[in-house]
């Protein structure tokens, strides 16, 4: 079944966030990957092409076991819709798994499963992208299937329309169900009060219902070509290898003008604005406040590494400022973080958040939060803050390259927003770079924004301690 990406996702480690978790300790770190060598450039080591059609590849070969990451990632996702026609992008994803006049509708996945393998999908506000986890000897299988739905989708009434209702029970079960996803879409709305990233990747309701088999396959027909596509290929297969299979399969494809990504823009706004949620299915009550911050894409004044630097300080584990000061020292919060997600087409966010501890008083934490906040904007960061979150970020990236699908995520996300590979390799390096100064001027020039959102995710009243 496929999944989609229902909400805008915030990760400390930046670039390398959809390959690692929790920063690894300096000590345990192979000898060659030391820090001081961590933060030469490099990070996969990919190898790349493009097929005559404008198809860009890309292969991070890892030779440790004889398995692959196939994906195929198209530069469109929820943000391009056409007004009114919300949940479109995440509806022609169901839809991919509903067969050619090659392979019939459900079949994809089975043969998949058949094969030992694993498959999905994700939708995203700036991507698309469609996976299989297989043994090497697999590869060609895969690529001649995915090849096939990329150019000859069969779409019917008959498959169309009860896929709709699938999707609209997704979104009741994901969505409606789940007072800490329903906030979030609300704060997303609140604060994008113009730009596509206000509205849901998987749609607002009422045009969810409304959405037909002409809108699907005008959107395939629109966005769905080689040239709008990468494919990334991670595992046990060198360019060299896999570059015949692509030209066979992906390189017959012929390509199709492709429209240009045009957005909107946000309208000059000053005023803070908090949204409020109580439900009786709230379980751990919360608060988090949300901040437009400078993507990868645009970021002019060079911020986007610094951010992510911020992010390790405040956020980084168990000896992070927030942790240390709210958990441990204060006993006032189960968990606080501060979170930051460069990786969009356009504009990205930073969050502050935290839930409070059992028996303490929303509007105490809440104080506390923002002293910490105020605190940042007042003394900002150490030098010495500053290297020791530079170091656990380096490592983290050196351990990136044992994954197989992390890389090929990470990889695929950046291409589909706008950046290059030379920008991922480079991310080291230039996390290297960062300075306190760049740091405290970063997190003071999104701080200090008064059009931020406040979220409280709250059971009934008078049980919000």
């Amino acid at each position: 079944m496929p999944a989609c990406l229902p909400a805008r996702r915030f990760a400390a480690a930046g670039l390398l966030a959809l390959t690692m978790t929790v920063a690894a300790p300096l000590s345990s770190l192979p000898l060659g990957l030391q820090p001081a060598h961590a933060a030469e450039k490099g990070v996969f080591f990919p190898e790349s092409f493009t097929l005559s059609n404008g198809m860009q590849v890309v292969v991070i070969p890892n030779h440790r076991v004889p398995v692959v990451t196939h994906m195929v990632w198209y530069k469109v996702g929820a943000a391009d819709e056409e007004r009114g026609q919300s949940g479109i992008a995440h509806f022609l994803e169901h839809l991919m798994f509903k067969g050619t006049d090659a392979i019939q509708p459900g079949e994809f996945s089975r043969i998949i499963a058949k094969n030992g393998g694993r498959d999905n999908a994700f939708t995203s506000y700036d991507y698309t992208a469609y996976y299989q986890n297989v043994a090497r000897d697999r590869l060609e299988m895969v690529m001649r299937m995915e090849s096939d739905r990329m150019a000859n989708l069969k779409l019917t009434d008959a498959v169309v329309y009860p896929e709709r209702d699938v999707i609209i029970e997704e979104r009741r079960q994901r969505i409606e169900n789940e007072p800490a996803d329903r906030i979030g879409e609300q704060i997303n709305a609140t604060l994008f009060v113009h730009h596509p990233y206000g509205t849901p990747v998987i749609g607002w309701p009422q045009e969810m219902s409304a959405l037909t088999r002409e809108m699907a396959e005008r959107f395939y027909k629109t966005w769905y070509t080689p040239n709008n596509a990468i494919l990334v290929v991670s595992g046990d297969v060198t360019a060299a290898e896999l570059k015949p299979l692509a030209e066979r399969y992906y390189g017959a494809i012929p390509a199709r003008p492709v429209p240009e990504r045009k957005r909107v823009t946000e309208p000059p706004l000053t005023s803070s604005r908090q949204v409020v949620l109580r439900d009786a299915e709230v379980r751990q009550p919360s608060v988090r406040r949300i901040w437009v911050a400078p993507s990868y894409r645009l970021d002019q004044n060079s911020q986007a590494y610094a951010l992510q630097v911020l992010a390790e300080i405040m956020s980084g584990g168990t000896t992070s400022r927030l942790y240390r000061s709210l958990v441990v020292d204060q006993k006032l919060a189960t968990s606080a973080w501060l979170g930051y997600g460069p990786t969009a087409w356009d504009m990205a966010t930073l969050s502050v958040g935290a839930s409070p501890a059992a028996g303490v008083p929303m509007d105490k934490l809440e104080s506390a939060l923002w002293a910490e906040v105020d605190t940042l904007l007042k003394s900002g960061v150490t030098e010495e803050e500053v290297a020791t979150a530079r170091k656990r970020m380096l490592a983290s990236a050196a351990y990136a390259r044992d994954s197989l699908t992390g890389p090929a995520q990470t990889l695929g996300a950046a291409l589909a927003t706008g950046q290059s590979i030379d920008d991922v390799e480079s991310w080291p390096v230039r996390i290297d770079a960062v300075t306190a100064d760049q740091v405290n001027a970063a997190a003071r020039a999104v701080l200090s924004q008064t059009n931020h959102v406040t979220g409280l995710l709250l059971p009934p009243t008078g049980k919000d301690s």
